[in-house]
This record gives C-alpha cells, sequence and structure tokens, in this order.
C-alpha cells in the first residue's frame, strides 16, 4: 500500500514538474480570471443569514412575517429632548418631520411604520357609555397648550408608555420595519435588493444630522441590524488600510530575515493569490462579502504567510 501511494505521488511530481510551463500557464489564466472576478465582489448581507431559519419558531415567524411586521428586520429611531420632556410644540413638530423623512425613504415597509404620528397608534378607555378612543395624535392638533395637554393625556391612555415613549416623557421612538427587497420607483414590476449602506447613509444625511442641526434640542440616537450592518461595511476601507499596513510590515520583516527581496516577494505575491483566489471564487459562486466575515482574506493571508515563512525558515537554516 506503501509502494502504491508512492507510485501515485511520483506520477503527480512527473505529471506538474515535467509539464512546468502548462501548468504556470494555467495557473496564470486562473489568476487573471479570479482578480477580475475579486474586483467584481461587493459587500452583502441579509437579516435572513443572521437568523437560524430552519429552527422551527423561525420557521412559523418566517410563515406569518406579513402579520409580524414589527418583529423581524427594523430600525428604531429615538428622538431625545435634551431639555424638558416630548410634550413641546417644537419637539412634537421635529417628531412629525422625522416620521415624514423615513416614510419616502426606499427600503421601508410604510405599512408598518409607528411613531406617535402613526395613525394606528391609538387610544381608548372605557367611560360609561361605552368604549373611547382615537389617534394618539388627533386631526385638531395645532400645537396650542391645550393640544399639548391632551397629547400627554392620549399618550397616558395608549399604553405606550414604556413602548414608544420613555418612561421619564424624555424620549420617543420611530419604530421603522425594514423590506429585504422592495419595487423600484422606476420600474414596478422589478424588486430592488435592500443596499444597507445606502440606507445607513440616508439615516445619517436626511435625519441625524438634518434634525440635530435643525432642531439643537433634539439628539438623536438610531439603532438596528441595518444601521450596524451600514456601519461595518463604511468601516470596510479601514479594513483594507489595516490589511495595506500589515503588508507592509511583513514585507520589511522577511526581507529583514532573509536579505533576499525574490524570496521576499515570492512569498508575498503567492499569499495574496491565495487571497485573490477566495474573493474570486466566492464572486464567482454569487456570493457577496459579508460584512461579518470581512477579515476571512485576511486570516486566509495571515496564515498563508505563516506557513510560508516557515518553509522560508527552514530552507535558510539548511
Amino acid at each position: 500500500m506503501s509502494s502504491h501511494h508512492n507510485d501515485k505521488a511520483t506520477f503527480l511530481e512527473r505529471l506538474i514538474f515535467n509539464n512546468r510551463p502548462a501548468v504556470i500557464t494555467i495557473c496564470l489564466l486562473v489568476s487573471i480570471f479570479l482578480f477580475w472576478q475579486a474586483t467584481l465582489i461587493r459587500p452583502s448581507t441579509s437579516f435572513e443569514k443572521m437568523i437560524p431559519l430552519t429552527h422551527p419558531f423561525i420557521e412559523r415567524m418566517m410563515e406569518h412575517r406579513n402579520d409580524l411586521a414589527n418583529l423581524g428586520n427594523t430600525v428604531r429611531i429615538a428622538v431625545e429632548a435634551k431639555d424638558g420632556d416630548i410634550f413641546t410644540k417644537e419637539y412634537v413638530e421635529t417628531l412629525r418631520q422625522i416620521n415624514d423623512e423615513v416614510f419616502y425613504i426606499p427600503g421601508v415597509d410604510r405599512s408598518g411604520l409607528k411613531s406617535l404620528w402613526s395613525p394606528s397608534v391609538r387610544w381608548t378607555e372605557v367611560t360609561e357609555e361605552g368604549f373611547s378612543g382615537g389617534e394618539v395624535i388627533p386631526q385638531s392638533y395645532n400645537g396650542s397648550p391645550q393640544s399639548l395637554d391632551q397629547l400627554r393625556n392620549n399618550v397616558l391612555k395608549s399604553g405606550q408608555v414604556g413602548r414608544l415613549v420613555a418612561n421619564d416623557f424624555k424620549s420617543s421612538i420611530v419604530d421603522i420595519p425594514l423590506l429585504e427587497a422592495y419595487p423600484d420607483p422606476q420600474d414596478q414590476g422589478k424588486l430592488l435588493a435592500l443596499d444597507y449602506q445606502k440606507f445607513s447613509h440616508e439615516l445619517e444625511d436626511k435625519i441625524r444630522t438634518k434634525f440635530q442641526e435643525q432642531n439643537p434640542n433634539v439628539q438623536i440616537h438610531i439603532v438596528g441590524f441595518a444601521k450596524k450592518v451600514g456601519d461595518l461595511i463604511d468601516g470596510l476601507i479601514m479594513v483594507v488600510l489595516f490589511f495595506g499596513v500589515a503588508f507592509v510590515i511583513t514585507l520589511i520583516l522577511l526581507y529583514w530575515f532573509t536579505w533576499c527581496i525574490r524570496s521576499t516577494i515570492a512569498v508575498l505575491i503567492t499569499t495574496l493569490v491565495a487571497v485573490v483566489w477566495q474573493l474570486g471564487l466566492m464572486h464567482a459562486a454569487g456570493f457577496g462579502l459579508d460584512p461579518y466575515s470581512m477579515l476571512v482574506p485576511f486570516l486566509i493571508f495571515a496564515i498563508g504567510i505563516c506557513m510560508d515563512a516557515s518553509r522560508l525558515a527552514r530552507a535558510v537554516l539548511m
């Protein structure tokens, strides 16, 4: 059995090393193709990738996802009043503008959007004549002290304290359910995948920056999977910069150890080829680069350098 493996190894060795020009040409062509594929790869993720889709609870949730708009992929905007509480004319007007601005951001499930200004947020009470209720912010609201007092009473009767409204009445929330795919405004028959980076930028530009400048008494906090992923994608450039710094440090240390520029460059190039092949194969297979695994190419680079450096050290010591 040992001679069988030796014969097989000898055959493969002869096949590769007796046809070196052909093998090098094939590897070069494959590397060029995968390098082209690697340049096309883009950050890609979705909320469904982050949850165990085969779990019975998740399967049941997916079956009824249309009835559970606010329990899936959502972003929450907390609008905080720095001084005073939310029952001021300026705060309520800012909240209305934020609610309207968010409504038109692509990817928002408008039917599930919820804030104090949403018609679906209502109050109810039991009276001598039966049940009474209405919208928390009624159509008659005009910002007057009487309207603000009515708003306070409606909030207390709505059951939203501790949910949409903070217990200390210093802030309220705009709850934004998201769609993984939404109709293209130019072509309603076409669906567009939610661009998390673009969505995150729109939240920053159209909501946080705009309204904090417009109303200095307001502090805006944004949380949610989509915002976090958008921030991770924005951090990709820092990961690339870190990769470049690691490459330069490795170049200096390898050259200092070997004093041979050819061996140093050979180690770095072969390791980079492994990274390029990985990224190229991912794109060719239809995958994108998930923000949560964007450090994997760097890990491949580190493993390759470690293996090549150990072989190089053995050769130098011999």
